[in-house]
């Protein structure tokens, strides 16, 4: 089958395609990856197509200027121009639409015009359940019942976020009019099968979830065969004992700033007596430049630094959670915003992570302190690594891409 993939957001939003993309071609399908311009590289590394989507999912993000309404207005305008990107690159004789959580919505009215199936695959659990509360909502359980009302609520919310957007789309398709009420409807009707790239390991399949809606195991970024660490870091890796990394991924530094912030982790580092890995990543973090206890570096290949870490302090994006686990390696969960807090309490719930430090308490009094004292923890107290290992031996036996392969055989 030509099978194009869609994916848009951060780096974890399309990084774990890359690889699902990788064992759907060695399958021997026809696959191309539609993303951000920024993500060209990496897709066809992992040796896919690349098809360009314009929307940029960095206009406009944590780092923005703005309260709740304007960063609705900035997304409301991302999700108008992702439409039109997502139907312009499945135009060329595509087969097969795979959808990610932030594609779908729109995507399935271009596979519709198109007469072609179409996958949801989202990277977080979000069918409405009695078992948790959304996972952008935060930690606080609202009773079985409350949990599934807001599930719903939370629904119609994306369904309000993507309505001019399908409007538009649709209207450009040359497909009918319809509400965001109708079209919920028929997704709530709909039987399909909907995988998501999530272990049960760390998050328990719901069992008020209808069938087909299926946790089957996450899908990793692509990594080559015979990759290696840049020569940095390798030389770093092998001059001491194992470091803890410390990385915020897609996040922004915030109100006080990339250098505040490093600062606070390099202090956090040296007071609990270890040593350290810094990411830069969007939050532009550096550590100091003749420290020969921490080491700055930009995007490497998880799957190869953190089995060789002590520990990792992360903003608990659901990619990075996964790949610290699949480890075997503790957490210190550092979350800022949307579906990060639910990771964090994952963490926490399965052992393999010590309780949160919520990334805005890293520009308050005492911050260092207390990232000190997780660090400390996560790094000195064997449950820790002891619940990791256990995770990560229960991740070791599933195949969520082998799931994706049997549904899209089915689909052929």
């Amino acid at each position: 089958m030509k099978i194009l993939i869609a994916a848009a957001g951060s780096y974890g939003d399309v990084a774990p395609y890359t690889g699902l993309g990788a064992r759907l071609r060695e399958a021997g399908h026809t696959v191309a990856l539609a993303a951000d311009a920024s993500y060209a590289q990496l897709v066809r590394a992992a040796g896919l197509e690349f098809r360009v989507l314009p929307a940029d999912p960095r206009r406009g993000g944590s780092g923005a200027p703005g309260g709740k309404r304007e960063l609705m207005r900035r997304a409301a305008a991302f999700v108008r121009e992702l439409g039109p990107g997502i139907a312009g690159a499945a135009a060329p004789g595509t087969d097969l639409l795979l959808l990610s959580a932030t594609t779908a919505p729109l995507g399935r009215h271009v596979a519709e015009a198109l007469g072609i199936p179409s996958l949801d695959l989202p990277l977080q659990p979000n069918a409405p359940t009695s078992a948790f509360p959304p996972v952008v909502t935060g930690t606080r359980s609202l009773g079985r019942w409350g949990n599934r009302a807001a599930g719903r609520l939370s629904l119609r919310i994306v369904d309000r976020l993507y309505a001019d957007g399908v409007r538009d789309l649709r209207a450009q398709l040359g497909l009918p009019p319809a509400s965001a009420r109708a079209v919920r409807r028929r997704r709530n009707a709909d039987s399909r099968p909907v995988l998501h790239g999530v272990s049960p390991a760390l998050v328990p399949r719901p069992a008020d979830w209808r069938p087909g809606l299926e946790l089957v195991g996450n899908w990793w970024p692509y990594t080559a065969p015979g990759a290696a660490l840049p020569p940095e870091l390798e030389d770093f890796l092998t001059a001491g004992p194992p470091p803890v990394f410390v990385g915020f991924g897609s996040m922004a530094a915030g109100g006080g700033g990339s250098e505040r912030l490093a600062a606070t982790v390099v202090g956090a580092l040296r007071r609990a007596g270890v040593r350290g890995v810094i990411q830069s990543g969007w939050a532009g973090l550096s550590g100091p430049a003749d420290g020969a206890d921490i080491l700055t570096v930009g995007e490497v290949p998880h799957t190869l630094l953190f089995p060789r870490t002590a520990a990792v302090v992360h903003h608990a994006g659901a990619g990075t959670t996964a790949a610290a686990l699949r480890a075997g390696v503790p957490a210190v969960p550092v979350p800022v915003t949307a579906d990060q807090p639910f990771w964090a309490a994952r963490l926490a719930a399965v052992g393999a992570g010590t309780d949160a430090v919520p990334f805005r308490s890293l520009a308050t009094e005492g911050a260092v302190e207390r990232l000190a004292e997780a660090i400390g923890r996560a790094v000195r107290e064997p449950s820790y690594r002891d619940a990791a290992t256990a995770v990560a031996r229960r991740m070791a036996a599933e195949d969520g891409a082998g799931e994706v392969i049997k549904a899209v055989e089915s689909a052929a």
